[in-house]
């Protein structure tokens, strides 16, 4: 038997029979990974009610010779996040985030620059120092450029010509092509969607520029808006299913407003 230890974030949690779980963790030195919580449901002194969603945790796991699942043997509580739980607008953007990393991720493969931007964008949410909605652009930038699914937004898709160098305020997105359009471009593309100017430059410091800096990038309405339709769609179409929590969220925001 081999014995592990890694801090988790939880992304996932089913129930397994009558009295085990089936957690799914984002993990710093394993990736995505899956353990049985046995007799979880049965006994709180072994987990205590700590196996909680979104919750950051110590696991220690234990692997055997057979192909079953990894055991979950400890857990110590290290950031629960209790507000995100607590708040209906918190948790849909939460759930949406997680099951990008959960669709997205290769189980044991490991990502340590995408682990620390998770729990950063988890923090941020739950402290309420950041917008919910600068931080729903800033975390689907940043996934995209650590997946390889980078939005070409420095220059047109087809040409190359640079964003700099397009005269109209008005910039077209082709999501087949990944990325934006120059004028002499956007005719040949069936896309109606556009992103001005502004915005793009702002969605291009969110994707670079430290966290602390990032967070205090002041968007108006109309670029917040603009820009997570964008990226949304953008996740959508490269992701190929929709993410179900993307339901949910988009519910939450159009009943809050």
């Amino acid at each position: 038997m081999s014995v592990f230890s890694t801090p988790a974030i939880l992304l996932r949690r089913t129930d397994y029979g009558d009295f085990d779980i089936i957690t799914t963790f984002f993990t710093l030195r394993r990736g995505k990974l899956s353990l049985i919580a046995k007799s979880a449901k049965k006994s709180t002194k072994r987990f205590g009610g700590i196996l909680e969603l979104f919750s950051v945790l110590e696991v220690v796991g234990s692997t055997g010779r057979g192909k079953g699942l990894p055991v979950l043997q400890e857990a110590a509580l290290k950031q629960p996040f209790e507000a995100i739980r607590s708040d209906f607008r918190k948790t849909a953007y939460a759930s949406y985030w997680a099951e990008l990393v959960h669709n997205w991720v290769e189980d044991n493969y490991r990502q340590v620059p995408l682990y620390h931007l998770l729990i950063h964008v988890l923090s941020a949410l739950d402290n309420s120092r950041t917008p919910e909605a600068v931080l729903h652009l800033l975390f689907q930038m940043r996934l995209l450029a650590l997946t390889g699914y980078r939005p070409g937004l420095n220059s047109c898709s087809r040409c190359r010509t640079a964003l700099e160098d397009m005269g109209r305020e008005k910039v077209t997105v082709d999501l087949q092509r990944g990325g934006i359009l120059c004028p002499a471009c956007a005719p040949a593309s069936t896309s109606r969607m556009s992103l001005a100017r502004g915005t793009i430059k702002q969605l291009l410091w969110l994707e670079s520029g430290p966290f602390a800096k990032a967070a205090r990038i002041k968007f108006n309405p109309e670029a917040l808006a603009e820009g997570t339709e964008f990226l949304e769609a953008f996740v959508l179409y490269h992701l190929g299913r929709p993410p179900r929590s993307l339901k949910f969220l988009r519910q939450i925001r159009k009943e809050q407003g």
